[in-house]
C-alpha cells in the first residue's frame, strides 16, 4: 500500500495526555487537525501554542459519550474540509471497578467513553472513507486491555473491545484504500495516570509516547504498543493459561 498524505486529521480527547500532544504533533507536520474534547480553555490554549509554532490546530468542543452530537460534528467537519484523512479515537477514562465493591455508575460512564464514544467516533465517517478509497482510522487501546487485570474489570475491557474491533475493521478494509492502527500505550505521564495511586512501571514522558504513535500512524503500521518493558510481559500475559494468570493477576494487584 502506497503512503498516504495526510492533509486534515481529527483527534478526540484532545484537551491533555496523548490526545494533545499528538494533535500538536500532527499539526507540526503540516496537517490541519480538528482537535475535539470538553474543555474549551485546554483547547484553545493547545490552538495558540500550535498557532506560535506556525501550525493550524482548531479547537472542537465535543463529549464523545453523547453520540448523535458527536457523529453529526465529525460528518460536518469531514463535509467542509473536503474529508478527513485521519480520525483518531483518543477520548478515554478511567478509575477503578472492582468486583467486591462494584460501582456501576463508574462502570457505566467508562463504557459510555471508551466503548461506545470511540466506536461513534470511529465510525462516524468510515462509509466516505471507504467510498473515497482513503482514509486511516486509529484506536488508542491500552496493553491493560489485554488481560482483565485485577480491579480495573470495566477499563480493561473497555480497551479489550477496541482492540478487538479494530482488529475486525482492519480485516474488513484491506484493499479498500483505509488504513487502521491500533494503538497500545502503557503507563504515560498525563492527568489520566496522575491520579493511579498505585506504582506505575517504565512510566514514559507524554512527548516518547506521541513519537512513536505518530511515526507508527505516518508508517501505517496495524499496531503499535509501548514501552517495550512492560509490553512484553503483558503479551505473555495474554497467553498464559488462566489458573496461572489468575494468581499472578492476584500478586500483581
Amino acid at each position: 500500500m502506497a503512503e498516504m498524505t495526510y492533509r486534515t486529521a481529527l483527534v478526540t480527547g484532545a484537551s491533555s495526555g496523548l490526545g494533545r500532544g499528538l494533535a500538536l504533533w500532527l499539526a507540526k507536520h503540516g496537517v490541519r487537525v480538528f482537535a475535539t474534547g470538553r474543555r474549551l480553555s485546554h483547547l484553545q490554549a493547545l490552538a495558540a501554542e500550535a498557532q506560535a509554532a506556525g501550525a493550524a490546530v482548531e479547537p472542537v468542543v465535543m463529549d464523545v459519550s453523547a453520540v448523535e452530537p458527536s457523529q453529526e460534528r465529525i460528518r460536518a467537519i469531514d463535509a467542509e474540509c473536503g474529508g478527513l484523512d485521519l480520525v483518531v479515537a483518543n477520548a478515554g477514562i478511567g478509575g477503578p471497578t472492582h468486583g467486591k465493591r462494584m460501582d456501576w455508575e463508574r462502570t457505566r460512564s467508562i463504557i459510555d467513553t471508551n466503548v461506545t464514544g470511540a466506536a461513534a467516533t470511529l465510525c462516524a465517517v468510515l462509509p466516505q472513507m471507504v467510498e473515497r478509497r482513503r482514509g486511516h482510522v486509529v484506536g488508542v487501546s491500552s496493553l491493560a486491555g489485554m488481560r482483565g487485570l485485577a480491579g480495573h474489570a470495566a477499563y480493561s475491557a473497555s480497551k479489550a473491545f477496541v482492540a478487538t474491533f479494530l482488529e475486525s475493521l482492519r480485516v474488513d478494509l484491506k484493499g479498500t484504500g483505509v488504513q487502521v492502527t491500533c494503538v497500545y500505550p502503557g503507563f504515560v505521564k498525563s492527568e489520566l495516570t496522575a491520579k493511579n495511586t498505585f506504582p506505575m512501571p517504565f512510566l514514559m514522558e507524554t512527548e516518547d509516547a506521541v513519537e512513536r504513535m505518530g511515526r507508527a500512524i505516518f508508517a501505517g503500521a496495524a499496531e503499535v504498543s509501548f514501552p517495550w518493558q512492560l509490553a512484553a510481559p503483558m503479551r505473555v500475559l495474554k497467553v498464559m493459561p488462566n489458573p496461572l494468570f489468575d494468581a499472578t493477576a492476584r500478586r500483581l494487584k
